[in-house]
């Protein structure tokens, strides 16, 4: 009779303890799966928190552990927290944090998560499988001011599959100019199209977009850089050093891609004064 009532006992304290932990951390069900409650969250401990610091300060990184404390699912948390360590270039850790992010909230963080495979970590084939599968979400959508196809056209290009990279350039290009063909395509979209053209030895593609490129950005220095090189490959020895020493022209100056994070990571076919020295001595 004893030991059944020290058995009721234990039941009744391991629900009572489990009442007091439920009210205690809210869970999923609860307040955690508000919207409004995580956006008070960010408000609380990102945009009021976090972001008072450089994201060099620990406190950013505590503010972010702060608020994963009261609710472990809000995607932009793990995605904050792996900013210091992306332009650390920790990958790896950040990365882990990615992922959380991207699977808590496919639609808002996939494309980003492509994006940093595309540019930072050069996970080219990666970044096709998260641009392809975002684009079944949200099509039509962008990322950092670029169409999906125009980062599955980067990858593409780099992996050398130069019909494929053509194809998205393509599709970059109508999405860009709208139902009605009359918006404006991006400079880099057209300098990266001229890239694939010069790769495919089509040089009056290369040079037709190249030069549509300067047109809209006269300072590119990697546009002028590739007309040059094609230039040379077309044997005109006048032309080329022309846009050469434009290229170095223009980096000396200060002008660069203008791309977002252009000064972390390293953009395809971006270029340096050794690039330009080379192709001026003729190597």
């Amino acid at each position: 009779m004893a030991t059944s009532w020290l058995w009721c006992l234990s039941l009744l304290a391991l629900a009572h303890q489990g009442r007091c932990q439920s009210a205690a951390l809210p869970t999923l069900a609860g307040p955690c799966g508000s919207q409004r409650y995580q956006d008070s969250l960010v408000t609380k401990y990102i945009e009021n928190g976090a972001h008072r610091y450089s994201y060099n300060d620990p406190r950013w990184t505590q503010y972010c552990d702060s608020l994963l404390a009261v609710c472990p699912n809000v995607a932009y948390a793990y995605q904050q927290k792996a900013v210091p360590l992306i332009k650390d270039g920790k990958y790896a850790e950040a990365f882990v944090l990615e992922n959380r992010a991207a699977a808590l909230d496919p639609t808002k963080w996939l494309a980003y998560r492509g994006f940093l495979k595309c540019v930072f970590t050069k996970d080219y084939e990666g970044a096709i499988v998260d641009f392809q599968e975002v684009a079944r979400l949200k099509p039509g959508s962008r990322e950092m001011d670029h169409t999906y196809p125009f980062f599955e056209g980067l990858c593409n290009l780099e992996l050398g599959n130069f019909q494929r990279a053509e194809a998205n350039f393509k599709e970059d290009i109508r999405q860009q100019k709208g139902p009605g063909g009359q918006q404006p395509v991006h400079f880099n979209t057209l300098f990266y199209t001229g890239v694939l053209y010069l790769e495919m030895k089509n040089y009056a593609q290369a040079k037709s977009y190249l030069t549509q490129c300067l047109q809209a950005y006269p300072q590119h220095p990697e546009a002028n850089y590739y007309l040059g090189l094609t230039y040379r490959a077309l044997g005109d020895k006048q032309a080329a050093p022309r846009y050469f020493l434009a290229a170095q022209k223009a980096l000396a100056a200060g002008y660069r891609l203008n791309e977002d994070n252009i000064y972390y990571a390293n953009y395809p076919r971006q270029i340096t004064d050794y690039e330009i020295r080379q192709a001026l001595q003729g190597r």
